[in-house]
């Protein structure tokens, strides 16, 4: 079964949007497999944005990202990469669908509210920078 990373940024938390956006998610027949609320330091920021590194927007992505506080997601399903990226709409909200998450709730190309692991393998990766094995969870839904 495929899963993929979801983050809602510091703009979503600071809103009230995270139990928002996870309920879109969960309404669209994905399953939650792991949830936490954290404060992503600096070291983790790079790790995660490492294939943005040698881009101008690198630093100001880190400094946005460890602003606040974010909520890490684990969401599971079939084709779960393909299915939260269209829930989520293009990275620039002015792009974005009414309907999607980034064209209801996002601000702007930075400040954009969710992120979410743009393939399997690159989802793989990132759960791993978020998630031991143990935080992840098997169940049946209801």
């Amino acid at each position: 079964m495929e899963r993929s990373l979801v983050l809602i940024k510091p703009d979503g938390v600071k809103r009230g949007l995270p139990c928002v956006i996870l309920s879109r998610l969960e309404n669209d027949g994905l399953k939650l497999v792991a949830i936490k609320m954290l404060q992503m330091d600096k070291q983790l920021a790079t790790k995660h944005y490492a294939v943005h590194a040698q881009k101008p927007f690198f630093s100001g992505l880190v400094d946005y990202i460890t602003s606040g506080p974010i909520v890490a997601a684990v969401f599971e399903g079939e084709g779960t990469v393909a299915r939260i990226r269209k829930i989520m709409g293009p990275t620039d909200p002015k792009k974005a669908e009414q309907g999607t998450i980034r064209g209801d709730f996002g601000i702007d190309i930075e400040k954009n509210t969710i992120h979410g692991s743009d393939s399997p393998e690159t989802a793989r990766d990132e759960i791993a920078l978020f998630f031991s094995g143990s935080e992840i969870f098997d169940y049946q839904k209801a």
